[in-house]
C-alpha cells in the first residue's frame, strides 16, 4: 500500500512511518522541516510541505491508496488539522477509494453512559482547558462527515510513550469504558489497522488500553 502521512515528525506520526515501512508499505511522509525526520529507508519519501499547497498536493494524493493524519491539535491558537483535512478533502475531491484515518480525541466523541463519577467531575474541566484544540477536532471530524470519501476517525484519550503492547481496545462508534490512556505506538498500530477494515468505513473509532 501506498500511504502518505501528514504529522510524520510528532510523536505518533514517527510511529506511523516506522510501522507502516516495517509492514512493507511505501509512505510519502509530508513534513514541515525534513531534519526532524531522521529516517532513511528505499520505500520512504519525505516531502517538505510547511503549509498545504493545493495543486502539490493534488498530484502527491493520485498516487497514494491511503492518507493518515497523525496531526496534533495546538492549545496555542490555529487549527492545523482542520486546515490540512480540509486541503486533503480538496485534493481528494470525488475519490471515493482512497483511505483516510485521522487521529481525534476521546472528549469529542459522545460521553459514555454511567461514566465513573471523577471521570464526569474531569471532562468538563479538560474541555475548558483544551477549548481550542477540540474544537479544531470537531471541525475536522465534521469536514469529514460532509465529504464522500472512504475516512475513518480514530479517538484516543491520553496518550503515553509506553512500548505498543497491541492489546489495546478499538470500540466502533464510542469511547472505550474506562479508558483513559494509550501509548503513541498502539495509536499507530490502530491507524493503520483501520485502514484494511471496512467496517471503520465512514465511522468513528474509540481506543484505549
Amino acid at each position: 500500500m501506498r500511504i502518505t502521512v501528514l504529522g510524520a515528525t510528532g510523536g505518533t506520526g514517527r510511529h506511523v512511518v516506522d510501522q507502516a515501512l516495517d509492514a512493507g508499505h511505501r509512505v510519502t511522509a509530508l513534513v514541515r522541516d525534513p531534519a526532524r525526520l531522521p529516517v532513511a529507508h528505499e520505500r520512504l519519501e519525505t516531502v517538505r510541505m510547511p503549509a498545504p499547497e493545493p495543486d502539490r498536493l493534488r498530484s502527491l494524493l493520485s498516487a497514494t491508496d491511503a492518507v493518515v493524519s497523525a496531526l496534533a491539535a495546538s492549545a496555542k491558537g490555529g487549527f492545523p488539522s482542520t486546515t490540512w483535512i480540509d486541503a486533503v478533502l480538496s485534493a481528494l475531491e470525488g475519490d471515493r477509494a482512497t483511505r483516510l484515518a485521522v487521529v481525534s480525541a476521546s472528549p469529542v466523541g459522545p460521553r459514555e453512559p454511567g461514566e465513573p463519577l471523577p471521570q464526569r467531575l474531569l471532562m468538563p474541566l479538560i474541555g475548558r482547558l483544551f477549548r481550542d484544540v477540540y474544537l479544531d477536532l470537531g471541525r475536522t471530524e465534521a469536514a469529514l462527515e460532509d465529504s464522500g470519501a472512504a475516512w475513518t476517525v480514530v479517538r484516543p484519550p491520553q496518550l503515553t510513550d509506553t512500548p505498543a503492547t497491541g492489546e489495546y481496545r478499538l470500540l466502533l462508534d464510542r469511547n472505550v469504558p474506562s479508558g483513559y490512556r494509550i501509548s503513541r505506538a498502539d495509536l499507530a498500530h490502530a491507524l493503520l489497522r483501520v485502514l484494511d477494515d471496512p467496517a471503520t468505513v465512514r465511522r468513528a473509532v474509540g481506543v484505549a488500553d
